[in-house]
């Protein structure tokens, strides 16, 4: 039997307080919990108190972090949803991640580098990493890279994901949903199904981090897509070529970039693939930024302060980063959708030419007969 373990998380954002719920409710349940699955044995025996580090912010002339250890609520970022009191905001990274066992990523992945520097030196040893983090990161003179692969380097211990179709609005309001984690090590992968499951978010678990980890990036993009397409006046049948043809440009950009590391064509069905591509284009962040890009003149700067109260777009950052990557093997034409996404964003393009984009795009050009005739 393995001694008491410690859960923390990184980040208090919607997502963030949302699992914060989640994992606290349910450490409350493990105590001297033992299962078994085939060839696995695992235990769950955890510290009741769930740690959550809070950057500090002051709401109404208090510290945020104090609201949420007095009203038990996130009132910035998921306000009039109850937090378990075992929940415990910490304004300090360092404390709140030292003698960890489990640490759960969630938090803007611009800030990721910065946190992992100042967590290492405190870190238990033989601790993990879950990222619920959806992006890429660019680096000076590495290029464009996993967030898990920052979190390994940096901190040097495994990482594992959860990825799926989740708005976080919902899960907080217990609307039944699923979910994806992805873990090369089995037994990981299983205590974190115990972590993050409840009767209304149901956890799959499967082996490819990386084509999890990495649809639960590109999705945003497409995403943004979708937005635009509204606030241009199109319908369903357009968003439905949108979301069709962005599909494509995902699987096509992860075979190409990341082929190497074994992504599985089953992933794609998870509810870190398509469901989430679904979701993310109907609602969301990405969706109402796409959305004001077309219906406004505004900087991505101005709509984010404006509509999204201090949080960030992450399609618009990884946007940024896959064209990068295109551009650095001339492939731009042939991921239209991730291009011309990136161009408006950056105002460099009219909103009004993101159709004419998908108009040529080349899977329009590609023969699919297989019959006989």
């Amino acid at each position: 039997m393995v001694g008491r373990r410690r859960v923390s998380i990184i980040g208090s954002g919607n997502w963030g307080s949302t699992i914060a719920k989640i994992v606290g409710q349910n450490v409350l349940q493990f105590e001297n919990f033992e299962d078994e699955v085939p060839g696995i044995a695992y235990y769950l025996f955890f510290f009741n108190k769930v740690r959550m580090w809070v950057f500090e912010e002051i709401v109404n002339d208090r510290k945020l972090t104090e609201i949420i250890n007095s009203q038990h609520e996130n009132v910035k970022y998921l306000p009039g949803i109850t937090l378990p009191p075992n929940v415990v905001a910490m304004p300090d990274v360092v404390t709140c991640t030292q003698d960890v066992d489990v640490l759960l990523f969630v938090l803007p992945h611009q800030f990721l580098s910065k946190v992992c520097q100042s967590m290492k030196p405190h870190l238990k040893p033989g601790c993990y990493g879950c990222s619920l983090i959806k992006g890429l990161v660019e680096s000076p003179g590495v290029g464009v890279s996993l967030l898990t692969d920052m979190i390994r380097e940096n901190l040097e211990i495994p990482c594992a994901v959860l990825m799926g179709a989740n708005l976080a609005s919902e899960v907080a309001k217990e609307m039944f949903c699923e979910a994806t984690v992805g873990s090369l090590d089995r037994a990981r992968g299983m205590e974190l199904k115990e972590l993050f499951q409840t009767p209304y978010f149901r956890i799959s678990v499967i082996s490819d981090e990386v084509g999890a980890e990495l649809c639960g990036a590109l999705k945003n993009i497409v995403s943004i897509g979708a937005g635009l397409t509204e606030g241009l006046g199109y319908g369903e049948n357009t968003k439905a070529a949108v979301i069709r043809l962005g599909f494509m440009e995902m699987k096509k950009f992860i075979f190409e970039f990341f082929g190497d590391r074994g992504p599985q064509e089953s992933t794609f069905l998870e509810s870190c693939g398509v469901a989430d591509l679904i979701t993310t284009c109907y609602g969301g962040r990405n969706r109402k930024i796409g959305f004001a890009l077309a219906t406004t003149e505004k900087s991505v700067e101005d709509l984010e302060a404006e509509l999204l109260g201090g949080q960030s777009a992450q399609g618009v950052l990884t946007a940024s980063e896959v064209s990068s990557m295109l551009q650095d093997r001339g492939l731009e034409d042939q991921f239209p959708i991730f291009t011309v996404v990136h161009k408006i964003c950056q105002r460099k393009e009219r909103a009004g030419s993101f159709i004419e984009y998908i108009k040529r795009h080349p899977a329009h050009d590609t023969l699919k007969y297989s019959g006989k005739r």
